[in-house]
């Protein structure tokens, strides 16, 4: 029986996984891999459901290890439920990442950023804001909620493209030395 092992496969789920594991290791300093892991899967795993489970998966067991760990509420809402309906969005639009180049990445990463940054504020403003009362609920309310999250945004755009990166950089790595080692071989 000749079995042939898909090193890129494994690769990348192990990349996925450290990057997860880097979310909470992170913590509260909003350094997280977690559009960076849905640009990287989107755009690397062929298998369609395997690129929405793996960072779906991933944010959900870090979510697990904040909560069990009492690091930070790991659950904390209905607007949760809708980042994880945002990072399946972003893992689609990773679909349409064709030629990989730093320039590709980076617009991507950068995309995805804004996407997550337009989206879950409105869901914190719809959903979680009525129950929390950060935020008045007009539009002065709706302003301020921008344009308090705009020092997250800042630090989540540095995170995605450096996460961004670092997933990519280490896949092509990995990949092209494992080529070079059958090659030879």
């Amino acid at each position: 029986m000749n079995k042939t092992i898909n090193y890129g496969f494994i690769t990348a789920i192990l990349l996925i996984l450290a990057a997860a594991t880097s979310r909470v290791v992170m913590y509260p300093h909003n350094f997280s891999p977690i559009i960076g892991m849905a640009v990287f899967s989107g755009a690397v795993i062929k298998d369609r459901r395997l690129s929405f489970a793996l960072p779906i998966v991933s944010m959900f067991l870090s979510d697990l290890m904040f909560e069990v760990f009492n690091i930070a509420p790991g659950f904390w809402g209905w607007g949760q439920l809708v980042g994880y309906g945002i990072l399946a969005l972003i893992t689609v639009f990773a679909f349409n990442l064709k030629k990989i180049s730093v320039l590709n990445i980076a617009g991507f990463s950068i995309a995805s950023s804004v996407i997550f940054f337009v989206l879950s504020n409105l869901s914190f403003f719809l959903i979680d804001n009525p129950v929390y009362h950060t935020y008045t609920q007009d539009a002065a309310g709706f302003v301020d909620c921008y344009v308090k999250a705009l020092p997250f945004f800042r630090t989540s755009l540095v995170a995605d493209l450096v996460y961004s990166g670092v997933l990519f950089g280490a896949y092509y790595l990995v990949n092209n030395f494992v080529a070079r080692k059958q090659a030879v071989a």
